[in-house]
């Protein structure tokens, strides 16, 4: 049930923010939820091996890297899944980071 709520939390908050940041555009709901399973796989797979990777260059930046690894499987979601676009780096800078702040206080109001 908690996997559900989380799922469906980041669906609102992926919608919402496609709809705040311009230059990120979802087709639908049903897009929005295929882009929070994708963007949550991506997060739980990809993503930790890309920060060990990059650990270096990260410290040496002191952690603004792993806003760009953010970004990064941000467009690479936008590759996989038809119908979410994103055109440049700086609108999937934003929206990670907005969809991110509005995931927070989701999953926070559903605890």
């Amino acid at each position: 049930m908690k996997l559900i709520l989380r799922i469906i939390a980041s669906t609102i908050a992926v919608f919402v923010t496609a709809n705040i940041i311009p230059g990120v555009n979802v087709e639908d709901l049903v897009t929005a939820l295929i882009v929070a399973i994708v963007l949550g796989l991506l997060n739980t797979f990809l993503k930790p091996i890309l920060v060990i990777l990059t650990l270096p260059v990260t410290i040496f930046t002191l952690g603004f890297f792993y806003l760009i690894i953010n970004a990064l499987i941000v467009l690479l979601a936008a590759q996989i899944v038809p119908g979410f676009t994103v055109d440049s780096i700086i609108a999937a800078l934003l929206f990670s980071f907005v969809s991110a702040v509005i995931n927070f206080f989701l999953n926070a109001f559903t605890k």
